[in-house]
């Protein structure tokens, strides 16, 4: 067939044949990674392996810790909430031994003056200065506050058992700090589940992180937690045992225990907490009440800010995963570390589904007008059209009832009208993310796009009530 001859709409019709081919194929194994790990899920739960254990909320509130612990906070322009945070947290924790460090930049005065009159009202709040202009990468600003922990160390004769990290926009549970702690006693590094606030003023954008935390953190951390795989730090809700930090600074440069290099130096050090003989453990616990001990917030609620910080996590865990952790010799391992990284490819292959979309729809009217396409379905065809039709019925479902087990089915329903949202996200993130990393091949240091916030939970005139309304 001379193709020299072909008509625009036989061009066309080859077009949607060859997008229909490729995202097919591969959204139908996305979708059998997906179901695979629903029934590892569902497979250990009704094992008996995995289930949410119920504690006494006053008996953790009221529990002294075993040792001392330093909560890690590093902030760069969060003068909107970084005095909320402190003020909820201060009042939330009240264990003698814990002590805060605020990593603060001498070129951001708006943020170290919030932090400052927060501090002023409590003994066991530091604040550390920076001596590099900001913003620096977030692992730079944690590795000062780790020195500055050792200097107190030796100046005051006050060994530190944990490390905590939070961020400065954090909504943190009273009874999450002895959790942590108690956990610790067997472990050397915790992390609590992160359940995102839905944004009042945000349903479609800042909410649309419920759904994806509430599966990741509801059912895939578990399963990575049973399997004994590596497991991703969150950055937040996490701590560490101060015996594991110390070797991991012996192994980067004696010093820093966090690589100022790796966007996402948080999930990097979860994964290679197995490397130096360390326990991991994910504790997803609820209070008497049925509430679920976590870590709050309100995340990005416009389209720039949230494309911005996916965009950094895609760069960190996929790209910089996969050149930094390469790949383990397990299989349970390769496969969630696989599931990691495929961020990128999962942004092009949406791309390659709405531009199907859209393209089938321009034939579609123009078959109503009389222009046939001058293809058909085969078997083949349309047997992976039926499958995938299928699969993401199931991901519906599991959207709806992950998302509703925390947020309530009215929550639910707007997860599932929240996909093309969250698709059109990755998308946008998955770009930025390739751009990004195709410039430190080029020799570039990596930047750190710290994400800015406005709004804190604290803000509301009584928190367990914005609490309650996330639960």
């Amino acid at each position: 067939m001379d193709l020299g001859q072909w008509s625009a709409l036989e061009w066309l019709a080859l077009a949607e044949y060859e997008l229909l081919l490729f995202a097919g194929v591969f959204f139908l194994l996305g979708a059998l990674d997906e179901i695979g790990m629903d029934f590892a899920w569902a497979w250990l739960r009704l094992r008996g392996k995995i289930r949410t254990h119920k504690v006494s909320r006053a008996d953790l509130r009221h529990r002294e810790l075993s040792g001392r612990i330093a909560v890690f906070i590093p902030a760069w322009e969060e003068a909107s909430v970084i005095g909320h945070m402190l003020g909820h947290t201060l009042s939330a924790w009240k264990q003698r031994d814990l002590v805060f460090y605020v990593g603060c930049y001498r070129n951001d005065p708006e943020t170290l003056q919030a932090a400052m009159e927060a501090a002023s009202r409590d003994s066991r709040v530091r604040l550390v200065v920076h001596d590099k202009d900001g913003p620096s990468t977030k692992a730079d600003c944690l590795n000062r506050l780790y020195r500055a922990m050792q200097q107190d160390e030796n100046r005051r004769n006050q060994p530190v058992n944990s490390v905590l990290l939070h961020d400065a926009e954090d909504l943190v549970d009273p009874a999450a700090l002895a959790l942590i702690d108690r956990t610790l006693e067997t472990a050397d590094f915790v992390q609590l589940p992160v359940l995102p606030i839905p944004h009042p003023s945000s349903r479609w954008i800042g909410s649309h992180y419920c759904e994806e935390f509430a599966e990741a953190h509801g059912k895939a951390m578990i399963v990575r937690d049973a399997l004994g795989t590596g497991l991703p730090a969150a950055g937040v809700g996490c701590a560490f045992s101060r015996s594991i930090l110390d070797l991991m600074a012996q192994d980067h440069d004696g010093k820093s225990p966090f690589s100022d290099q790796s966007l996402t130096e948080d999930y990097e050090m979860g994964l290679r907490i197995a490397e130096f003989g360390g326990r991991s453990r994910f504790m997803r616990v609820r209070g008497e009440d049925g509430q679920l001990i976590a870590t709050r917030s309100y995340f990005p609620s416009s389209i720039a800010r949230a494309v911005r910080q996916k965009a950094r996590w895609i760069h960190g865990i996929a790209f910089q995963g996969w050149d930094r952790l390469g790949w383990e010799h397990s299989l349970a391992e390769n496969w969630m570390r696989l599931r990691d990284r495929r961020g990128p490819f999962s942004a092009i292959v949406l791309f390659a589904g709405y531009s199907l979309l859209l393209l089938s729809g321009g034939l579609a009217l123009l078959d109503l007008v009389g222009f046939d396409r001058p293809w058909e379905l085969t078997p083949l065809l349309y047997g992976l059209l039926l499958a995938n039709m299928l699969a993401f019925a199931w991901r519906i479902v599991m959207r709806f009832a992950f998302t509703a087990r925390e947020y309530g089915p009215v929550e639910g329903l707007r997860a599932v009208l929240r996909i093309p949202v969250s698709n059109i996200i990755a998308i946008m993130a998955g770009r930025r993310a390739l751009v990004a990393y195709s410039r430190t091949l080029r020799g570039q240091p990596p930047q750190w796009e710290a994400t800015t916030h406005t709004h804190h939970p604290a803000q509301v005139n009584r928190s367990d009530e914005i609490m309650e309304q996330a639960l």
